[in-house]
């Protein structure tokens, strides 16, 4: 069996995400505040529908109206309910697929489950909240969550003939495969 890192690693670990998160959506702040209404609506439906699959303000609580607010609510760990709600969404990906991108095992899943008010960890919140983003984008480029969860899950040209899912579980892959969705979107395959 595996030896746990020490706490103080951990701790390092989850601070070196929590700076990197913050980052990232102070810099999408940015863009929405320079973007042209065309461009804020579209944004800003993109964290509805991210929203949604997390369950929405009935499981994640106050309105969540901009990404720095949404770095709040991962900054103090999702509710472990939005898990155990994105999960329950999906219809095309297996629990087993969903559980890997995740980067949990069902034994974590399940003991989620048996406390949904309790707040998911930094990285795990991340995790969750960057699943749900990306399969709300995919949902939103290729018309329907059905066809989103079928393309992650289907090898893919321009990843290499890796299955999307599979690339979501380092930040590396998780990049890779929102570009790949960006040139989609655009159609831009090269």
């Amino acid at each position: 069996m595996a030896e746990r890192p020490p706490i103080a690693k951990r701790r390092s670990k989850i601070k070196e995400n929590s700076a990197r998160l913050t980052k990232e959506l102070a810099a999408l702040e940015a863009d929405i505040r320079g973007a042209t209404e065309p461009t804020r609506q579209f944004l800003e439906s993109n964290l509805q529908k991210t929203l949604d699959l997390l369950g929405g303000s009935q499981i994640l609580g106050p309105p969540v109206e901009s990404e720095l607010d949404a770095h709040e609510l991962l900054h103090r760990g999702l509710p472990r309910a939005a898990l155990s709600n994105l999960v329950d969404k999906l219809h095309v990906i297996s629990f087993d697929e969903a559980t890997e991108a995740l980067g949990m095992s069902l034994r974590t899943l399940q003991r989620h489950k048996s406390a949904p008010v309790a707040p998911l960890s930094v990285e795990q919140s991340g995790r969750a909240w960057k699943f749900a983003e990306i399969l709300a984008k995919a949902t939103r480029v290729l018309g329907s969550q059905d066809e989103a969860e079928q393309w992650l899950r289907r090898p893919a040209i321009g990843l290499d003939q890796r299955r999307p899912i599979d690339l979501l579980t380092t930040p590396a892959g998780v990049n890779l495969v929102e570009d790949y969705l960006g040139r989609l979107e655009y159609d831009v395959y090269t």
